[in-house]
């Protein structure tokens, strides 16, 4: 392989496989990985923003005294970055809500297409079922998945560029 890099890169899960053992096998390679997951979770900024806002839309009834349902499921949304293991990959998660209201799974029950939850109203009796903002995190994704794929991949293909020129 003369001038090109020490692995095949493509850009698919085994590329990014390949890419990290790479990695792995130069001096520096802890500063690499945390250099390739920084700029893959840079990549993925925007789309958890757009999410954030998003959740931030959902209309408010303005019940309770509790901290807002909203802005707990906002905070708990980031772009995620996993070098090897188990699972290699980027992602936008919206994490569990343990702490607001016994309400765990909060960003997965707001995002369901039919069903919602059940809550009592102020605090007691009756129960009533309450509707989220269907899709919320989905369509957040919908426009433009294409480009943070294509700012992920970038990023794997200028960390490729390092390490061939390394490798000259």
């Amino acid at each position: 392989m003369a001038g090109g890099p020490p692995f095949d890169l493509t850009v698919t899960h085994e590329g990014l496989d390949a890419l990290v053992r790479a990695i792995r096998q130069e001096d520096d390679g802890k500063a690499l990985r945390k250099d390739l997951a920084r700029t893959m979770r840079d990549a993925l900024r925007p789309g958890a923003a757009q999410a954030k806002s998003s959740i931030m839309g959902l209309r408010s009834a303005g019940m309770g005294s509790g901290p807002s349902l909203r802005s707990a499921v906002a905070k708990k949304i980031r772009p995620e970055v996993k070098l090897g293991g188990r699972w290699s990959g980027a992602r936008v998660k919206a994490f569990k809500t343990p702490q607001i209201r016994g309400f765990r799974n909060a960003p997965k029950r707001i995002n369901r297409r039919n069903g919602g939850w059940r809550t009592l109203t102020y605090g007691h009796e009756p129960w009533r079922t309450q509707h989220g903002k269907p899709g919320w995190f989905d369509d957040a994704f919908t426009n433009d998945s294409a480009a943070y794929r294509a700012a992920v991949h970038d990023a794997m293909e200028e960390m490729a560029r390092r390490l061939a020129a390394r490798a000259r």
